[in-house]
């Protein structure tokens, strides 16, 4: 496995998921009661704030999973299945870097 190419795809996808932990946090502020959208605006902002924290949690968890599969590149577990032992393939760690299971263990 090319560890520095692996390595590249990790940092960039933890610096693009940071981005987006930044912009989800900043999309779910309270809605404010007293601001005047209407009711059903004010439903429909609830709603997507929902949405949105849904999304912040998924995102805060992926970036959780990147920094352990960060930590563990120089390991001689790295891009071995958790589950079942057997090594990830690298198209599933290019395309999905924070993967610690194989195709097979993940369905």
């Amino acid at each position: 496995m090319d560890k520095e190419k692996i390595k590249h795809a990790i940092l960039k996808e933890i610096s693009k998921t940071e981005r987006l932990i930044s912009d989800y946090k900043e999309m779910s502020q309270p809605v404010e009661p007293d601001s005047a959208i209407g009711r059903i605006s004010r439903m429909d902002a609830i709603n997507n704030q929902s949405v949105t924290e849904a999304s912040l949690r998924q995102a805060e968890e992926k970036l959780k999973n990147l920094n352990r599969v960060l930590s563990r590149l120089d390991t001689k577990n790295f891009g071995l299945c958790q589950k079942c032992g057997k090594e990830i393939h690298i198209r599933r760690i290019m395309i999905r870097p924070e993967s610690l299971l194989c195709v097979n263990c993940a369905s």
